[in-house]
């Protein structure tokens, strides 16, 4: 099966998990690995990349 680069984008790219509550988010990594991104759900500050499967 070939992977779709339009797909792959749009699961995988800019998208990280909340470590607490595991829910995603939509961001800039810049501003997640400085810190400046907080989960809308829980308010914490660590976030994880999504895994590809």
């Amino acid at each position: 099966m070939a992977k779709i680069p339009e797909a792959d984008a749009r699961l995988y790219k800019n998208v990280f998990v909340c470590k607490r509550c595991k829910r995603k988010i939509r961001a800039q990594p810049l501003k997640v690995f400085a810190g400046k991104v907080n989960c809308r759900h829980c308010g914490s500050n660590a976030l994880r990349p999504v895994r590809k499967k």
